[in-house]
């Protein structure tokens, strides 16, 4: 069996660490690359690095924030945000990211999750879904820029496209959920996990122990994602693992 991953999520606006409620009310948490080298040391498994306004503002990721945060972390580095290009690709991964996560640009032009897979392999080539849960189609429903724009696609049609083109990791977030510290949304990830066979990292509504030992134990996710709770230091590393050993979740 496959270790669990704890994946703690800077998401990056104006250089500076940002958290928010479902997308919006962003609050400063500090500066990226001390935050990064931080959570080196509390032995987090990767590390999730997304711009979170590059698309909106029409520009490309910093490439040279990401050459300081890989030269304080040494563990797998996602980067994403504003990415659009297999130039922008080899460009952050020449600069230390060691996965690229792709999310407008994609659902905008799905034939880049078959160029990037093509060029730098399956492995690199993180697919970011952002979904909310849409009453009125009893589905969920998968957004763009930022959860800000609306689309056609559903959460389970996307992702088997998604993989079929070649990505080699999805990395599901949702947005009901994100900043709630409510708990992972676990039907999400259980009917994802029914459709697709690449791994899933699950994002959204991390908030107690508990709920890392659940969606461990009651989805088929590959990994979790958090930021919140590490970032204010209501949780760490070494205690969600902890937890995760006692219940017979095997972790790295």
């Amino acid at each position: 069996m496959l270790a669990k991953r704890l994946i703690p999520c800077l998401d990056v606006a104006d250089g500076r660490v940002k958290k928010g409620i479902n997308f919006v009310h962003l609050t400063d948490v500090g500066d990226p690359v001390a935050i990064a080298a931080a959570y080196q040391q509390q032995g987090a498994d990767e590390l999730v690095f997304l711009d979170i306004s590059a698309t909106n503002e029409q520009r490309q990721t910093m490439v040279d924030l990401v050459e300081q945060v890989s030269a304080q972390v040494f563990m797998p580095l996602t980067i994403g945000g504003g990415i659009s290009s297999v130039a922008d690709m080899q460009r952050l991964l020449k600069a230390g990211a060691d996965k690229i996560a792709i999310n407008s640009a994609a659902v905008a032009n799905p034939k880049l999750i078959q160029a990037g897979a093509e060029k730098f392999g399956n492995q690199c080539i993180v697919v970011a879904i952002d979904v909310a849960w849409d009453d009125r189609r009893h589905d969920y429903r998968v957004y763009t820029h930022g959860g800000q724009q609306a689309t056609d696609l559903t959460a389970l049609t996307w992702a088997q496209r998604a993989v079929q083109l070649g990505a080699g990791e999805l990395l599901v977030t949702s947005m009901d959920r994100d900043g709630t510290k409510t708990g992972f949304d676990l039907r999400l990830y259980q009917q994802l996990g029914a459709v697709v066979s690449v791994p899933i990292i699950a994002s959204g509504g991390a908030g107690t122990l508990v709920d890392f030992v659940k969606v461990f134990d009651q989805s088929p996710v590959d990994g979790a994602l958090a930021a919140s709770v590490f970032h204010y230091g209501e949780l760490t590393i070494a205690q969600v693992k902890q937890a995760l050993k006692v219940k017979g979740v095997v972790v790295r």
